[in-house]
Parts: C-alpha cells; structure tokens; sequence
C-alpha cells in the first residue's frame, strides 16, 4: 500500500503540479514577442513619423488641415463609424441566427458571412459599383424609383465599409453565443421574465464585450479601406473623397512627408478611438463579472 502511495523520485513535473509548458520559458518568448512586434509594428510606425519631422510645423499643419483633407476626415471617420454601427446591430443578428437556429442552407450562409474576407477589394468595389449605379440591380430601383442615389456619393461609402466590416462582428459574437450557458435564460424564464428581458438582462450582457470587440476591429478595418471605396464613392472633391484616397495621390506626387502627415493624423485618431473603445470593453467585462 505504501509503495502504491509513494511517488517515484523522478516522477515528471507535471505529476509533481507544476506547470506544464509547450513554448520555451517566459524570459525567451517575451523577448520573441517583443522582437516581432518591433520589426512588424513599431519600426513601420516609427518610420512614418520619422519622415513626418522632416516637415516646418507650418509645412505639418498646412498638408494635415487643408480643406479638402479635412472633408476626407469627416467622411473616413464618420463613414466608418456608422458602418460599424450597422455592423454591431445586423452583425449580431447573424450571429444569433447562425448559432441559435437550425434550417436549411445553414452552412452556405456561415461560409458567405467569411465572404469579404477572401474577395479581392477592388473586386468588391467593382461589384458594389455594379449594383448601386444607376442601371444596377439595386440602383435602377433606388434612383429610378425612390429617387435614392447610393453610388458616387457618402452612401455608398458607407455600404463598401459596410460590406468589408461584417465579418468582424460575427465571428467576435458567435463563439460567445455558442459557449453562453443556456440554463441562465431558462432560470430567468421559469421566474417570469419575458423574452426581451430575458435578452437585455441575461443575454446583452453576456455578449456585450464581444459586440464592442467586433465593432472596434470592423471601424478599424474601415479606416484604412481603399480598394472597395474607390469605385463606389467617386472621388469627388469635398464630397465622397476618402482619407486613403490622399495619402495615394501625394505619394504619387512624390510628396511623401506629406502623405505620411497625413497618416500620422489618421493614426493617432484611430489609436485613441480604439483606446476609447477598448476602455469601454474592459468597463462593461468588469460590470458583467467577466
């Protein structure tokens, strides 16, 4: 009995209760880590900023606050929020669908969600052209008849953003509402609650951080678009003419400090709107106990 008890001396460490680790030590992967981040993150960064200083703050202001720069900002930023909005909202209505129902076809609609991942930008730029301009599919409808002009203008801005951001939203949610416990909601039900409580008090919570999650990487997606823009927004000055869509121009005017000042401002914009966002996600995990 006692040799049964006793462990053997050369027993391995997992046995013992210590940690079992696959990577290397802590000290090797960090230093990895940190390696990898540089020469993929802050070394590109550092030399867009670099190359923004060899600009007078004069030089810096003029190239960043012009006013046709200035409407580029107003639709990049306000284009992608409001196509991550309507992500968040028809995002998270896929994702529920996907995960809590069975019907036919189940599996062609999930793999069509992962659809703007694969498809060539300029191809759906083309593509969303095609059915928003005024003898599209859509757009034959919506000018024609409505009188709703969507290609060449802010609209279809946003329906490009729209279309390139989705994907983010429902793959964030569908795995938390796949792993989300079930009995919670029948509990609520069995106490008397109704459907749309049971769903904003038990439910929304729960997927709450995943739905900032994806609404953040699809407005960060959104930003820096260029390819599915393009074509649909028609480049007009002070009207559908995208931030990205500057940056291109003055590199091909070989005027480089200026279009890395312009992508300093982008950058420091969409950092601290992401920060923000972040934030948010880490208030509403702590309100949730996650």
């Amino acid at each position: 009995m006692s040799a049964v008890l006793a462990a053997p001396a050369t027993a391995p460490a997992a046995a013992r209760g210590a940690p079992f680790r696959v990577m290397p030590g802590f000290r090797l992967s960090l230093g990895f880590t940190i390696f990898y981040l540089t020469l993929i993150v802050l070394i590109p960064l550092s030399a867009v900023f670099l190359k923004t200083f060899t600009l007078s703050w004069d030089g810096f202001w003029s190239a960043v606050t012009s006013a046709r720069v200035v409407a580029s900002y107003k639709l990049t930023f306000g284009a992608s929020l409001l196509g991550a909005f309507v992500n968040v909202v028809f995002g998270g209505i896929v994702a529920w669908v996907l995960v809590r129902y069975e019907f036919p076809g189940k599996r062609i609609i999930d793999a069509l969600v992962d659809l703007p991942f694969a498809l060539p930008t300029a191809v759906a730029g083309i593509t969303l052209t095609a059915l928003y301009s005024a003898n599209g599919w859509f757009g034959r409808f919506l000018e024609g008849t409505l009188g709703f002009k969507v290609a060449f203008t802010p609209v279809g801005v946003v329906v490009a953003l729209t279309f390139i951001g989705l994907p983010f939203v429902v793959r964030t949610v569908q795995p938390v509402l796949e792993d989300a416990e079930r009995e919670l909601e029948e509990a609520a039900a069995s106490l008397g609650a109704n459907a749309w409580q049971t769903f904003t008090r038990v439910v929304f919570p729960t997927i709450l951080p995943s739905l900032m999650t994806g609404f953040a990487l699809a407005f960060a997606r959104a930003t820096g678009e260029y390819g599915s823009v393009i074509f649909i927004a028609g480049n007009m000055p002070m009207v559908s003419e995208i931030t990205p869509l500057f940056i291109i121009t003055k590199l091909e005017q070989y005027d480089y400090a200026g279009a890395t000042a312009i992508a300093v401002v982008m950058l420091v914009v969409s950092f601290v709107m992401l920060l923000t966002i972040n934030l948010l996600q880490a208030w509403a995990r702590g309100k949730s106990g996650k």
